[in-house]
């Protein structure tokens, strides 16, 4: 497990603080991460540059002093967080163009193309790190696309959905907020008297130990076999990448929860667990067995004051507002027979291990541990750390809840989102999102290693296993 904690915004909006560990982690040379959210319209986009300008300068840019922010290195060496004269607008605004008069199948090869390199492109030196772009072709899912794209330096997913929902409106009523799942926690139930106190101290004790000893040795000394989906290469995260998504109905993984007592967030994580095995044993039978392990990366928010995205979006704001996430190695179960209780089975265990890992003291200890290395050894030294345990293991997961209304962008209705991480350590790296009583889970693949659409195909066979197993 490997947690990475922001620090506290300075009160004093004028006087920005150094960037914070993450943000180091996240703009070093070892690794660079920038977060893509793909909004699709219903109708042709048909906004105006200079209604896009003002939509940023009244409602982005008052959101958070790093929209308006460029990392620069002070004379003691300190990066930090610096506030630029002036925001150019139009040069954050990008609108491709590309030949008129074609289908939206091309206009989706287009779409495609043009998503993979600006994923790849580093933002230009002396701006702000965030860019919006308009897509105004039809492709076959959407009239229209907007992409944001934003380094991950400037926050985590929370951070990046507050910052879009300032931009956003209720596309039935504007005059109305946008509302999001409440966040709720699962704990087990207390028991009570010495005993039991002593039980839960020893297990946790145990549970601490074996959670650092398994993330240690996993960066240390061990690294995940090499399989259809690890290949080992040093080069992946500069490779060029797809993207496929998939749309689940958030009513079915919700009988599932029901029916199994686990979390929405347990049920998808143990499909996607599941799917990739059946990836993996498709392409490589021999492959079944294989040591494979997820860094699946949990919102720490919610393990002491949750923060919600509302209030991380008023103007301003200091609540919570950065990057506040753990990195939970867990141990993806083993492929051996299908069966419907074998279905139902990577939902519980890894349900089982997620739940074990939240809650360990491993959390705050590790991250005690970060902290003091970074100033022993320097944020270039802790990156390398961390570099090397993201590398040892084999994919991602991650997750975020958006707006349970549609929303709309200055009058344009938005009917599907979903979101990317890129220059990503991953051959796979699968995210979810929720949106409108939809779950839409985007895999990103390595171009000729994946084969993104049997792996697409996969998780969709693993969701129908797990759905019919749960309800007969």
């Amino acid at each position: 497990m490997q947690f990475l904690k922001e620090e506290e915004c300075c009160a004093e909006q004028q006087l920005l603080p150094p960037v914070s560990p993450n943000g180091l982690f996240f703009n070093s040379s070892a690794v660079s991460l920038v977060i893509l959210a793909v909004f699709e319209t219903e109708e042709p986009i048909s906004l105006p540059s200079s209604r896009v300008v003002h939509l940023l300068d009244t409602r982005l840019l008052p959101v958070h002093p790093r929209f308006s922010s460029i990392i620069v290195t002070g004379e003691d060496g300190v990066k930090r967080w610096e506030k630029v004269a002036e925001v150019n607008l139009q040069d954050h605004i990008k609108t491709p163009v590309f030949p008129e008069g074609k289908s939206p199948e091309f206009y989706d090869r287009c779409f495609q193309d043009y998503f993979h390199k600006i994923s790849g492109e580093k933002f230009s030196e002396g701006r702000p790190l965030w860019e919006f772009h308009l897509v105004k072709y039809p492709t076959l899912n959407a009239a229209g696309n907007v992409i944001f794209k934003i380094h991950h330096a400037i926050g985590d997913g929370y951070s990046l959905m507050a910052a879009m929902i300032s931009c956003f409106t209720r596309s039935d009523d504007p005059s109305l907020p946008l509302t999001f799942p409440k966040n709720r926690i699962r704990r087990s139930s207390a028991a009570h008297g010495r005993a039991a106190f002593l039980s839960r101290a020893l297990t946790s004790a145990v549970n601490t130990a074996s959670d650092m000893w398994f993330s240690f040795s996993k960066t240390k000394f061990s690294e995940d076999d090499l399989s259809p989906i690890r290949s080992g290469d040093p080069a992946v995260g500069s490779r060029p990448v797809s993207v496929v998504t998939m749309t689940f109905p958030l009513d079915d993984v919700k009988e599932i929860k029901g029916r199994l007592g686990v979390t929405v967030n347990d049920v998808m994580t143990g499909t996607i667990f599941l799917g990739t095995r059946l990836y993996m044993q498709e392409m490589d039978p021999g492959s079944q067995a294989a040591e494979t392990t997820a860094m699946v990366l949990m919102n720490t928010r919610m393990l002491q004051s949750y923060n919600s995205i509302q209030e991380m979006a008023e103007p301003k704001t200091t609540l919570a507002w950065g990057n506040h996430f753990a990195f939970l190695h867990i141990t993806v179960p083993k492929l051996i027979g299908m069966s419907d209780g074998r279905a139902l089975e990577f939902v519980r265990t890894t349900s089982a291990t997620i739940q074990k890992k939240r809650f360990s003291l491993a959390i705050s200890l590790t991250a005690k541990l970060l902290d003091l290395y970074r100033k022993l050894k320097g944020h270039e030294a802790t990156a390398s750390y961390l570099y090397k345990a993201l590398k040892s293991t084999s994919m991602a997961v991650t997750n975020m809840v958006g707006p349970l209304e549609q929303m709309a962008l200055a009058d344009q209705p938005v009917k599907g989102m979903y979101f990317v991480v890129a220059g990503t350590l991953h051959d796979v790296f699968v995210t979810i999102v929720s949106y409108m009583g939809q779950l839409r889970v985007s895999v990103v693949a390595e171009k000729g290693f994946i084969d993104h659409d049997k792996l697409k195909s996969c998780i969709q066979m693993a969701f129908h296993h797990i759905y019919e197993s749960s309800c007969h």
